[in-house]
């Protein structure tokens, strides 16, 4: 857990910005209806302290269609890189890779990097379907790799593969005030959160455009990645896209936030968004 204490505050963004209603028990996804390959989604990373607006880095996630082991598969990449300005106060450079079935969504192969100031680690998980074991390699802080292997739930994913998992719930089931579970697996252990779901709500960017969107915020889980006292809200589109618009991490001083930038190569369009007449 001490990998986990010194994470960015990019990498609580990419952490924070999927963490919606999961995979966990039959809201396991058998198909993906959302999104395909070519799709692009650019995230701005912000420091906000009342009046204070920093632009401190940029998130961008991806999707390649491509192939692993003679299957069709996904190539789902988040890349997170702090402007150069800000890389005097705390350089960032996180990259998060999965390989995933194109039908089902279920993870074949995992990797991260990460280099956060004087910090870096690195992750690599291949799964086995019919053991359901993941084969982890992992070293941190410069230090030798150190393999092991992890049972795997069912319904449980690597935190690229929940992101688009999560995109393909049906969300149509919940109610105001429900509690929804997810299992993710976080630096080779296997985390079991939930998320409380807080309705609809009509929210506007820096830049002038509305939405109408679906809004989550996870709840503190006792030994889970996030520390007591985080505040993290997310919001949604309520649409076919299911793109997040903007997502806001409350720190001791001001709040980190995720705010959407733009998005090509979407599957549907952003009918979620209101443009006036």
């Amino acid at each position: 857990m001490k990998t986990f204490q010194r994470i960015s505050w990019i990498a609580v963004i990419f952490l924070s910005l999927y963490c919606i209603p999961g995979t966990a028990g039959n809201n396991c996804v058998t198909h993906n209806f959302v999104f395909k390959g070519g799709e692009k989604i650019s995230y701005s990373a912000v420091y906000n302290w009342g009046f204070i607006w920093l632009n401190a880095g940029l998130v961008t996630f991806t999707v390649d269609s491509t192939g692993w082991n003679k299957k069709a598969a996904f190539h789902l990449k988040a890349v997170g890189v702090t402007h150069k300005g800000y890389d005097k106060l705390f350089m960032v450079r996180d990259t998060f890779e999965s390989y995933v079935d194109t039908k089902t969504l279920t993870p074949f192969e995992f990797r991260r990097s990460t280099k956060e100031g004087s910090y870096e680690a690195s992750e690599h998980y291949l799964y086995n379907s019919r053991t359901r074991i993941i084969d982890a390699t992992i070293s941190r802080e410069g230090g030798l790799p150190e393999r092991s292997k992890i049972e795997w739930p069912e319904c449980s994913f690597d935190l690229v593969s929940m992101v688009y998992q999560a995109r393909n719930i049906d969300f149509s089931k919940y109610k105001y005030n429900d509690k929804i579970p997810i299992v993710m697996i976080v630096d080779g252990e296997v985390f079991n959160l939930y998320i409380r779901y807080l309705g609809k709500e009509e929210i506007k960017t820096r830049e002038g455009r509305r939405f109408r969107c679906l809004k989550f915020t996870p709840l503190l889980v006792e030994g889970t990645i996030f520390n007591a006292g985080e505040d993290m809200t997310v919001w949604l589109t309520d649409d076919n896209a299911r793109i997040p618009i903007i997502v806001e991490a409350k720190i001791l001083i001001g709040s980190v936030k995720a705010m959407f930038i733009g998005a090509e190569g979407l599957r549907h369009p952003m009918s979620a968004e209101i443009i006036d007449k």
